[in-house]
């Protein structure tokens, strides 16, 4: 199937309130979509709601599908990664976290061990290996969180701002690096971000969420030229130029 990811009609809602509210979006397999809009847009809401850690108020997601409510919740967090804002890494070596998702799912040592020494190189931190996540710079323990999600090649990949606390020069490396890997592996990736050149730069398409809704989906050139409304136009003459 072309398309894994259909949603229709989604409402989700946190703490009694409307958080995000999405009427039809479809992601075709391979597609990076970067999802922008300012702080408290529900962005986030819709990575972990994808991750299944927010249950809809209504509405459907079908994935590769089937509809994601009817899917064996284990199966299903099987196909996906997260990478968080926050690398999240366990006090053990870089080779150690890399494997960590491997390990739970029983996989044989020596496939755990080429795996893992396939993304540590594809993602320039192979030489840091045995070295502990305690000694790491935030760049390097994002590379590590970079290569823990993807040596589960997972069918989805969603990334929740994962360069937002980097430096200028490491997150526009960072950056480079990852779109490489996407690229390569023609792996499906949701990307949040509030940098519209990052977006642009990484993805297929961008999708605006303004006030809990998506308002607009498209190639960057596009959203910049003619906003989808008034609270596209506004977001868009708030970001740095």
């Amino acid at each position: 199937m072309k398309t894994l990811i259909e949603i229709r009609d989604l409402l989700v809602k946190r703490g009694g309130r409307e958080t995000l509210k999405i009427d039809t979006l479809t992601i075709e397999r391979g597609e990076t979509l970067a999802v922008v809009g300012p702080n408290g847009a529900g962005k986030s809401t819709l990575l972990l709601t994808l991750a299944r850690l927010i249950k809809p108020k209504s509405g459907e997601i079908v994935f590769n599908g089937s509809p994601l409510s009817k899917l064996d919740e284990l199966a299903y967090r099987r196909k996906i990664s997260f990478v968080f804002q926050d690398p999240l890494l366990m006090d053990m070596s870089v080779a150690d976290n890399a494997a960590l998702g491997l390990k739970f799912r029983g996989l044989p040592k020596d496939e755990i061990q080429s795996r893992v020494e396939k993304r540590l190189e594809q993602l320039g931190i192979e030489s840091l290996s045995k070295r502990r996540a305690s000694q790491l710079s935030g760049g390097e323990a994002q590379r590590v969180s970079l290569a823990r999600a993807f040596v589960l090649e997972p069918e989805l990949l969603l990334l929740d701002e994962p360069f937002s606390s980097l430096d200028p020069p490491t997150r526009s490396r960072m950056l480079e690096d990852l779109s490489a890997l996407l690229a390569e592996d023609h792996r499906t990736a949701i990307f949040v971000t509030h940098n519209l050149n990052e977006a642009a730069k990484l993805s297929h398409r961008i999708a605006v969420i303004v006030g809990g809704m998506l308002r607009q989906v498209g190639p960057a050139r596009q959203i910049k030229a003619k906003p989808a409304d008034d609270a596209v136009a506004a977001f868009l003459r708030e970001l740095p130029h």
